[in-house]
C-alpha cells in the first residue's frame, strides 16, 4: 500500500494538471534512465521539464525522455538559448518545425543574449503560440544589464500579450544574475512589479538557490511558480512550499 499520509496540516497546494505554482526544472543532460527514475518518484511534482541551453539538440536520448515526459504528464520544454541561436542564424522557422516534429509541447522565447527586440520577440511568442504552449523569459543573462522594476512588469505584460502562457524571469542556474543580484539575494521590488503586472499564476521565478525558493514561498505563498529547479530536488522544494523544512517552518499548520 503506497497511499501518501495526511495528518498534516499543510497550505493548499493546486493538483496536475497545474495552471498556478509550476515547478520548472532544469536538465542538464540527464541520461534517460535517470530522467525514468527520478520522475517515478517525484513526477506528481514537476509541470515543466526544460531541457536547458541548447541540448536539446545534442541529447541522443530525446525522444525517449519526451516519450517519459509525456507519460508523467510533464511539459518538455526546449531551452530558450537555442532559439536565440536559430534567431541570430536566420533559421527560427525551420527550428519550430523541428521542435514540433520530435515532438516538444512547449516552448522558451527569450532574448537573454540575443539583441532581439520587442517587436520581434512579440511575433516569436505570436508564431510559436499557433503549435505550442509558449513560456517567455523576461530579463538579461548579462550581470551588467539594468535591472528596473517597470521594464520588467512591462516586458511581462507585453510577453503574455503576445501569446505566452508564462513569464519566467531571468535567474540562470546561479541565481546570481536578473532576479537575483551578485550575492544570490532576491530583488524584491522586481518580483513584486511582475506580479503586479502579470498576476502570480502567470509568474515562473527561476530560482535554483533554496534561500531563494524559501524566500519566494515565504512571500507568495506555496503555489508560487519556481524554476530552474535541479531534477533531484524536487521532493525537498515540494517540502519547503508546504512548510516540512525549517526554512518555511510555520507554513504548515493544524488540521
Amino acid at each position: 500500500m503506497n497511499t501518501a499520509p495526511d495528518f498534516l496540516g499543510v497550505p493548499s497546494r493546486s493538483a496536475k494538471p497545474r495552471r498556478r505554482g509550476l515547478s520548472h526544472v532544469l536538465d542538464k543532460g540527464l541520461p534517460v534512465e535517470e530522467v525514468a527514475g527520478l520522475l517515478e518518484v517525484c513526477g506528481r511534482y514537476v509541470d515543466i521539464w526544460k531541457f536547458g541551453w541548447g541540448t536539446a539538440y545534442l541529447d541522443p536520448g530525446l525522444a525517449a525522455k519526451l516519450e517519459i515526459l509525456r507519460a508523467h504528464d510533464v511539459l518538455a520544454c526546449t531551452g530558450g538559448t537555442l532559439l536565440e541561436v536559430a534567431w541570430h542564424q536566420g533559421v527560427t522557422a525551420e527550428y519550430l518545425a523541428w521542435a514540433a516534429d520530435v515532438g516538444f509541447p512547449c516552448v522558451e522565447v527569450s532574448s537573454g543574449v540575443a539583441p532581439i527586440g520587442p517587436r520581434e520577440k512579440a511575433e516569436l511568442i505570436q508564431d510559436a503560440a499557433g503549435r505550442f504552449v509558449v513560456v517567455a523569459e523576461v530579463g538579461s543573462k548579462d550581470p551588467a544589464a539594468p535591472v528596473s522594476p517597470d521594464a520588467w512588469a512591462a516586458a511581462a505584460a507585453a510577453d503574455r500579450e503576445a501569446g505566452a502562457e508564462w513569464v519566467v524571469t531571468e535567474g540562470r542556474e546561479s541565481g546570481t544574475v536578473g532576479l537575483f543580484s551578485g550575492s544570490g539575494e532576491v530583488r524584491g521590488e522586481v518580483a513584486d512589479a511582475v506580479v503586479a503586472a502579470v498576476g502570480t499564476d502567470c509568474v515562473v521565478f527561476e530560482a535554483p538557490r533554496k534561500e531563494q525558493q524559501a524566500w519566494l514561498v515565504r512571500r507568495y505563498g506555496a503555489d508560487v511558480g519556481l524554476g530552474n529547479l535541479t531534477p533531484s530536488e524536487v521532493l525537498g522544494v515540494e517540502a519547503l512550499r508546504l512548510g516540512l523544512r525549517a526554512d518555511t517552518f510555520g507554513l504548515a499548520g493544524p488540521r
